[in-house]
């Protein structure tokens, strides 16, 4: 009788005590409390990006469905249009103009310009010591802390009919076409490389200072000349410098008009008209504020493409 209720009061008891949580809640409950610790601090800043980052995409998102405009009864008050903007976009002749210009300046300024002058830089300022480093990125530094605007006119200056350039032909003999009239692309192009490029020739010149300079001896040791040590040594070390580079120039040059609208003002007629000039003109210029937003809406897209091919070539780098 006595082990009869015993045997019950053990079960009672067993029942009655709580088991020790399992190890793996035990890690996934760690895990939440880091990322709650970490995601805590990070508050304020999720809150400013909302504030100025979010909300004006979405309000400008929302606004090239509208038929805002800056005179008239839409500016008062605007009525949502739908896809108008953007059917009125595509079957513009203007649109596909500029998004082909946009490419050619993004390709020609940014891709090659500014990535390989900055490379070019980078390489010479490692190669010709500190004395050549100091006067070439004075030189080229200097374009880049100007200020857009002053950048702009002085490449006006440079390029214009009695411009810098003309100028200098003209001591050989040569006479000068009017750049900013007969090539308006390769000069806005040839201005934002000159502008621009200090900022990749810093981000190369920091890259090569982390290849190991073994590495680059044990080529040499076996017979590598320095072309090809640059192109099966350096470059495949620099990769991801390369990529951040080409993300970061990318959206920076998708962004440029100030340089384009001061030199050129997306003329002759539209030979230099990009994406950020022709919204300006449509939303400012021509007062259709909602058909301007649909064209800067495009472009934003078109840079997220951009910079999701980016994002993605790294990642698959550092995999």
């Amino acid at each position: 009788m006595t082990s009869t209720i015993d045997a019950v009061a053990e079960g009672a008891s067993g029942r009655g005590t709580s088991r020790p949580p399992r190890p793996e809640r035990t890690a996934r409950s760690r895990r939440v409390r880091r990322s709650v610790a970490r995601t805590v601090p990070l508050i304020p800043a999720i809150g400013l990006l909302v504030v100025f980052l979010v909300g004006p995409i979405l309000s400008s998102f929302y606004g090239s469905f509208t038929n805002s405009s800056l005179t008239g009864a839409a500016a008062a008050s605007s009525e949502w249009v739908g896809l108008k903007n953007y059917i009125d976009l595509f079957n513009s002749p203007d649109f596909p103009v500029a998004v082909v210009l946009t490419l050619v300046f993004l390709i020609g300024s940014a891709v090659i310009g500014q990535n390989i002058v900055g490379m070019v830089l980078a390489l010479l300022m490692r190669a010709g010591g500190r004395v050549v480093g100091a006067i070439v990125s004075t030189f080229v530094v200097g374009a880049w802390v100007l200020p857009e605007i002053v950048a702009a006119f002085a490449s006006y200056a440079f390029f214009s009919q009695k411009g810098t350039l003309n100028a200098i032909l003209a001591m050989v003999g040569i006479t000068g076409p009017s750049w900013l009239f007969a090539f308006p692309m390769l000069a806005v192009i040839l201005a934002n490389t000159w502008r621009g490029a200090a900022f990749s020739m810093l981000v190369y010149s920091a890259a090569l200072q982390e290849v190991p300079p073994e590495i680059t001896e044990a080529a040499e040791v076996d017979g590598a000349n320095g072309i090809k040590r640059f192109f099966l040594v350096t470059l495949p070390m620099i990769r991801r410098s390369i990529s951040t580079n080409l993300m970061l120039i990318t959206l920076q040059t998708l962004s440029v008009f100030t340089l384009i609208y001061v030199m050129t003002g997306g003329g002759p007629g539209n030979k230099s008209m990009t994406l950020p000039v022709l919204a300006y003109q449509e939303a400012f210029k021509f007062s259709e504020l909602g058909y301007g937003t649909a064209i800067a809406t495009i472009l934003l897209l078109v840079g997220a493409v951009f910079a999701i091919v980016y994002v993605r070539a790294l990642k698959t780098e550092v995999d």
